[in-house]
């Protein structure tokens, strides 16, 4: 019996039902214009068809789960209607609020399109490498260490990284990067992006069920069962509006004798309005912030960004990329220049898999350069690379105590790693490496700070390095050598003093102060599992200026989220008095009152889209 009447109020719920009762109510204002009795009947099929699952709702939630909702009211509203004569009235309060919710759905639908998007990109098969042959499985079925083949046109199946082949991928839906980049062999790859031209074999680096993909899903997911703390604020106070509600309505009739006021005032009391006003706001800006390549996981999250006035960041990995490039190649001697004195380097380094060398042979292909053969390689633990190029010994390494040092002085001063060329025992050059500022790290900081908020810079690298790329930045505020504890502890300081701070770092040393800070940000979709966790959000693009933007759609989402609050009351309060005055009875009082809620859907709606 349960089940039955369950289903008969979910059929109730939908479009087909809600479109009979407008049809119910229009007949029955024509039954009242025309003098129709019969056909001014028709108000009760859509009392029937709109209120039904409205009473069934308000009477499963009083008796089973022990809670007053705004539904009980609209059901009160509706039954006194009914026994003063109003069927219309009923009737249209009951097919207004199933309209209403119809237009919610259909707003929290619009703002979903990046979830729905999410889901869409998710591939069914993927092509695996065993043996030599290539065989069909169920994309669920990927595992880490998997080699899998992507052909060109293909979503790639798993997180991955490259291990042969060259293609440009399309990874906008999940990193928000308008257009392909570029992949070879090393570079991560996203499941659920498109591989466009070119074969790729990837090695999975996580199962199917834990790509970036399906945790991106996952946070969407758990982000609607969450609730800001302004929507817990909202449901407390529609717990006490319903009683207030009904205890106004007795004092208006004992006050004026007239049973319509009192009625209408309950229709008008309603906080529908109310209610709506958080939900659609923050289910509006989490989409929006999904389409730019950024997860947030609850409304929680988006209401304390907007009262974070400090940030601090880590360096390596998120104001970085993370990764060694040659930032000066320093001839000392007249037999080579900076071209021979890299390629050179170049070829004694080829043959290392130390992560210098692969930046300087980056930088010599990158130039276009060509290597020399390179004769008698040898690894030298913890000194450098040698062999005989031209057949001359070739060194390239750390420099020994007191070599080249007014060359390389300024260098390590700048906290660039530093190496020397040697050959045949003679010093030819210098080199230096330093890590990459990602390109929109200044334009992130301007905005920060444009926006009146604070900006430290907290990384475990040694003084010079960390100084070196903050003036780079423009951050002025840095603290180095600092361990995963002393960072949280710098973030606890700041936070006792009133300052609330937003925490952006990728790696697994960040985690305890990602988890300290008001707020915490995890950088880039292939950042540490236990940053991501430890974050509230994650950025699935190396972006940096969708920091600031954030910041800037969590005060948006705040400000839609009060105006709506403000405005939802005030509806009421006038529609209240009016009631009492006499001047709205229980159609119009309808009819104003659920204005007020459609004000408040469209206002969030238009958050998904609003530039910010």
């Amino acid at each position: 019996m349960k089940n039955y009447i369950e289903e008969i109020a979910e059929a109730a719920e939908s479009w087909t039902c809600t479109a009979l009762s407008g049809v119910c109510l229009a007949v029955s204002l024509y039954g009242m214009g025309a003098d129709v009795p019969a056909a001014e009947a028709a108000a009760y099929g859509a009392v029937a068809l709109s209120g039904f699952p409205i009473v069934y709702s308000a009477l499963k939630k009083l008796f089973v789960k022990r809670s007053i909702s705004s539904a009980l009211l609209i059901s009160l509203a509706m039954a006194a209607c009914m026994a003063i004569g109003e069927s219309f009235a009923a009737g249209e309060v009951a097919f207004i609020m199933a309209l209403g919710e119809k237009l919610e759905d259909a707003t929290v639908a619009k703002a979903r399109k990046g979830m729905a998007a999410l889901v869409g990109l998710l591939p069914r098969v993927a092509r695996l490498l065993t043996g030599g042959e290539v065989k069909e499985i169920p994309a669920e079925a990927v595992q880490t260490g998997d080699v899998l083949r992507v052909l060109p046109g293909e979503v790639i199946p798993a997180d991955g990284v490259v291990q042969e082949g060259r293609s440009a991928v399309n990874q906008a839906a999940i990193t928000g990067e308008s257009l392909p980049v570029e992949k070879a062999v090393g570079d991560a790859v996203f499941a659920g992006t498109l591989n466009e031209h070119g074969s790729l074999d990837i090695r999975a680096v996580r199962p199917a069920a834990d790509t970036t993909l399906q945790q991106l899903i996952r946070l969407v997911q758990e982000a609607d069962e969450r609730k800001a703390p302004l929507q817990k604020t909202v449901d407390r106070w529609a717990a006490w509006l319903v009683p207030a509600a009904l205890v106004l309505a007795v004092a208006v009739y004992a006050l004026t004798g007239d049973i319509v006021r009192a009625v209408t005032v309950l229709v008008v009391f309603c906080p529908c309005a109310l209610a709506l006003a958080t939900p659609t706001s923050v289910v509006a800006a989490i989409g929006q912030a999904t389409r730019h390549g950024a997860l947030i996981k609850s409304g929680e999250a988006l209401e304390r960004m907007a009262h974070v006035t400090c940030f601090a960041m880590d360096k390596t990995g998120t104001l970085t990329r993370g990764e060694l490039s040659v930032s000066d190649v320093l001839p000392l001697s007249e037999e080579v220049n900076a071209a021979e004195l890299l390629a050179l380097a170049a070829a004694v380094e080829s043959r290392s898999e130390h992560p210098l060398a692969k930046a300087v042979l980056r930088r010599a292909q990158e130039e276009g350069l060509t290597l020399p053969e390179v004769e008698e390689f040898r690894m030298v633990p913890g000194i450098g690379a040698e062999g005989r190029v031209g057949g001359r010994s070739l060194f390239c390494g750390r420099p020994s105590e007191g070599e080249a040092e007014a060359a390389l002085q300024p260098l390590r001063q700048s906290g660039k790693a530093t190496l020397v060329v040697r050959r045949e025992g003679k010093t030819l050059g210098v080199m230096a490496l330093t890590d990459t500022l990602r390109p929109s790290a200044r334009e992130m900081v301007r905005s920060i700070q444009g926006a009146g908020c604070r900006l430290m810079l907290l990384t475990g690298d040694h003084a010079a390095a960390a100084h070196a790329v903050a003036e780079q930045a423009g951050i002025s505020e840095v603290q180095a050598d600092l361990l995963p504890a002393e960072k949280l502890a710098t973030i606890a300081a700041a936070e006792e003093q009133g300052t609330p701070v937003c925490m952006i770092g990728d790696g697994i040393n960040d985690a305890p102060a990602l988890r300290q800070a008001q707020l915490g940000i995890a950088m880039g979709g292939m950042s540490s599992e236990l940053a991501r966790e430890a974050a509230d959000i994650t950025l699935l693009t190396e972006d940096l200026r969708c920091i600031p933007y954030l910041k800037r759609l969590a005060d948006a989402t705040l400000r839609t989220i009060r105006f709506n609050l403000s405005l939802s009351m005030l509806i009421n309060l006038v529609a209240i008095i009016l009631s009492t005055l006499g001047l709205l009875g229980p159609v119009s009082g309808a009819l104003v009152h659920n204005a007020g809620s459609f004000l408040v859907i469209l206002n969030a709606a238009m958050l998904y889209e609003r530039k910010v």
